[in-house]
């Protein structure tokens, strides 16, 4: 049977980039050297770092203003290292509060400057995204999370502020075009749609760096990495070459505008089948609903064991939502093809007949 992985991360990858990273294992360039053992000054690996950063500015259209990274740590390093590298400890940030990452976030920077925590969903166990922003000019930048992946809420259209704009994009980037120059910084964990777990990128305006008074520790300074090429300490060279293989096949595909386009009709099939059957609802204001994470109710909530197994007699697996919220959570990234997302739609029909 054919496993489909609806997990939240680490995700699925393309068939494809298992099949030709599992080869570099072995044999990275004929030479008999795998890629978990080469330099990462090697010529061979500086041109893996060289293709992947060329990939990430064209298939987002970054220009030279902005710094392409590949760094460790994940983006709950970014939590704090953002902050650190843009923030006097006398200014003042603005923050949304949509999910527990943009939580942690509000978390970490409080330790670093005085935040305002400017709209929340909270209270509405974040099930919607609250459009009433209201950032002022001492406001060094506002902090957003485009997607949230526990809740299942994602913006449609980014705030449009007259300050910087920082985001977390760790569960979305990649999957639709957006507009770099409407933010001065961004990073995305690359485990939901670039790659495996263990390097995060980083889209830095180079402008608003430098700016900061305190002292900054050499590894957590975004202007040693530039200098650097990524390469200031040894780099996760794995994750970084498979990210590399994840965006060589998107470029292939046609680019994020056809991905946006893949992606939204997945996402309509799956919302439109919980939509019609009578046995499933979902909680997520319909405007706000993620097309990448999708959250799902039982209205008869003792049937959900029952549920989660019947869709692994299909092959899916990864469903169970996250305790916080509970029900079921099927996240179709990128790499999740059509076919995958129709079986779940069959089986949550099937299950209807037995149990409805």
């Amino acid at each position: 049977m054919y496993i489909h992985n609806f997990s939240a991360g680490p995700s699925i990858l393309p068939k494809t980039v298992f099949e030709e990273a599992s080869k570099a294992v072995i044999d990275f360039t004929g030479n008999g050297l795998s890629i978990l053992e080469i330099s990462h000054r090697s010529k061979d690996f500086i041109k893996v770092m060289d293709e992947a950063e060329a990939l990430v500015r064209e298939l987002l259209s970054i220009k030279d203003d902005y710094a392409v990274l590949f760094l460790s740590g994940g983006a709950s390093t970014q939590f704090f290292m953002a902050p650190m590298n843009l923030l006097k400890q006398t200014d003042k940030v603005a923050y949304t509060d949509t999910g527990t990452w943009a939580s942690k976030a509000i978390k970490e920077a409080k330790l670093l400057a005085e935040v305002d925590v400017v709209t929340s969903s909270k209270d509405d166990n974040y099930m919607h995204l609250p459009k009433d922003i209201v950032v002022n000019n001492q406001h060094k930048y506002l902090h957003i999370t485009s997607n949230n992946t526990i809740y299942g809420t994602q913006y449609a259209t980014f705030p449009e502020v007259a300050i910087p704009l920082v985001c977390d994009m760790s569960s979305d980037i990649f999957s639709r075009p957006f507009d770099i120059n409407k933010f001065d910084l961004v990073y995305a964990g690359a485990q939901k749609n670039m790659g495996p777990a263990g390097t995060t990128l980083v889209i830095v305006k180079k402008s608003i760096l430098g700016q900061t008074e305190r002292k900054i520790p050499a590894m957590l300074d975004y202007r040693n990495h530039i200098e650097n090429g990524s390469m200031y300490n040894t780099p996760p060279v794995f994750p970084i070459y498979v990210s590399m293989l994840v965006l060589r096949w998107l470029k292939n595909l046609g680019g994020v505008g056809v991905m946006e386009k893949l992606n939204t009709t997945k996402a309509a099939v799956l919302y439109n089948e919980i939509e019609r059957n009578p046995m499933f609802y979902c909680p997520v204001h319909q405007d706000d609903r993620s097309k990448m994470n999708v959250n799902f109710l039982l209205h008869n909530s003792d049937l959900e064991q029952k549920f989660l197994d019947h869709a692994k007699s299909y092959g899916c697996q990864g469903i169970a939502g996250h305790r916080s919220v509970g029900g079921f959570r099927a996240s179709i990234y990128n790499a999740m093809p059509m076919e995958g997302v129709n079986v779940l739609v069959e089986a949550m029909k099937t299950f209807e007949k037995s149990f409805g």
